[in-house]
């Protein structure tokens, strides 16, 4: 009897000690995973680090996450740094928040297979998801809530997801949920509600940032300074309302001429500040006109009227020889803003 029960041990215990230590080694892996995930609050990168973890050990082919885009938005849409995913960018790859998409997939927090989900959604979401045609879509979800999905496309191998598998991925899809949501919260009290763009005291913690890793990498620096000329008038003639839009439309194209390294404030009231890491002053000279020129091709509809927008620039590049603080290069580039103004605005003048 003593050598059949050690034959059953010989027979039963190595799989299950396999079976234990793949266990292990998946905890250690979440482990560093949750680390990586919440060692940034900056949203671009984090979604980069989400992605990137999802195809490097689930060795995927493609993959793309949907979130709500701004603060206060009402739809999900395919984040831009998705990966792999061969798209027509004619077509808006986005659902709104009560989608029937949305509807499903918040009813139980699981996995949900391409051939599963199709079925069970309305046309247009069911036309988005087919032209990505996701093997597997990932809920991500923050307080009970769903903030976003991940759609995890063909694997390297071809092969199916197996139920550890599926369980390993929902325990990534948790953690990042919970990133992201730690992330919109630092977002929205790093910005300007109105605005969408930096709060005052985040561009100056930013400034010195950067102007640190300039002097350390002997990178070039630049930054803009720029005011909307005459917008006492919008507030004495239409009103604050009127105003506040023209404070939105003008943060709007200012943040769509710029990259995603670069980071624009509302620096107070109706004046604007952007920093440019690695831009010689050349460079910032020709981000500058383009905002300059695209916000005076502005249009804003307020109450029936439109009404036209210009702005004026100053534009400076950190030089540590004459610089010895940020406050030196923000007074450079706001006596740059002065030249435009006193030459007669809607102009780019440099220091």
């Amino acid at each position: 009897m003593d050598s059949f029960d050690n034959y059953e041990k010989d027979i039963k215990f190595p799989p299950l000690i396999e079976q234990y230590e793949r266990k292990i080694y998946d905890l250690r892996q979440l482990i560093e995973i949750s680390k990586g995930l919440n060692s940034t609050l900056d949203y671009n990168i984090l979604i980069d680090s989400i992605l990137l973890t999802c195809m490097g050990q689930l060795q995927l082919m493609n993959a793309g996450i949907f979130l709500v885009k701004g603060l206060g938005g009402d739809k999900f849409s395919l984040h831009r740094n998705y990966k792999g995913f061969d798209l027509d960018h004619s077509v808006d790859y986005s659902f709104p928040i009560d989608s029937s998409l949305i509807r499903y997939i918040e009813n139980e927090y699981r996995c949900y297979t391409y051939n599963e989900i199709i079925q069970k959604i309305d046309e247009r979401c069911a036309d988005i998801i087919s032209r990505l045609k996701p093997d597997l879509i990932v809920p991500l979800q923050s307080k009970g809530e769903i903030n976003g999905f991940i759609v995890l496309g063909d694997r390297i191998n071809q092969s199916s997801f197996n139920e550890s598998e599926v369980e390993y991925i929902m325990n990534i899809g948790s953690l990042a949920g919970i990133a992201i949501n730690n992330a919109r919260l630092y977002e929205m009290a790093t910005t300007d509600m109105l605005t969408r763009l930096k709060i005052h005291h985040y561009f100056q913690t930013m400034l010195v940032d950067e102007i640190n890793r300039s002097v350390k990498f002997d990178r070039p620096l630049s930054m803009i300074m720029a005011d909307i000329d005459h917008f006492k008038q919008f507030n004495d003639t239409y009103g604050h309302l009127a105003g506040d839009e023209v404070l939105r439309k003008v943060s709007y194209v200012i943040r769509e001429n710029i990259r995603l390294i670069d980071m624009a404030a509302r620096y107070g009231g109706e004046e604007f500040a952007v920093i440019l890491p690695r831009t010689d002053i050349n460079e910032a000279l020709i981000v500058a006109e383009r905002i300059r020129t695209s916000i005076e091709s502005l249009q804003v509809d307020f109450n029936n009227k439109t009404l036209n927008v210009t702005i004026s620039v100053g534009v400076a590049q950190f030089d540590s020889l004459i610089d010895p603080d940020k406050q030196s290069l923000i007074e450079r580039a706001d006596r740059a803003l002065y030249v435009s103004k006193s030459d007669g605005r809607n102009r780019v003048s440099f220091l």
